[in-house]
């Protein structure tokens, strides 16, 4: 069951804007352990992946580290044209300890 979804935008080299929605779906339990799936659907290809946790908050926080860690890795961000509400501010997702270096804008200036 989808749960939040936040659309990320990308502006081309041409100058068009595409969006990037990204999706987070409702932990499931999986009979050992927890799942939360997400969804990125960047220009180039949808990523479908999911994160795991001992319950279902440790799945959600680790997804939502991972979703923030994907941005913040991707090639798309490299170019200093992927953003949510104005370019710069950053993208309103957690990452890990060893990502926060990589924050921009908002995301560097209240990440605890």
């Amino acid at each position: 069951m989808l749960i939040a979804e936040r659309n990320l935008q990308y502006t081309t080299d041409d100058g068009s804007h595409l969006q990037v929605p990204v999706r987070l779906f409702a932990p499931e339990h999986t009979g050992h352990d927890w799942r939360c799936r997400y969804v990125i659907g960047w220009p180039n290809g949808k990523e479908e992946s999911a994160a795991y946790g001992a319950d279902a908050m440790q799945a959600l926080i680790l997804t939502l580290q991972v979703i923030g860690a994907r941005l913040y890795l991707s090639d798309y961000h490299k170019t200093g044209m992927l953003y949510f509400e104005t370019p710069g501010s950053g993208y309103g997702f957690p990452v890990p300890m060893n990502a926060r270096d990589l924050l921009i804008g908002d995301d560097a200036r209240f990440s605890g």
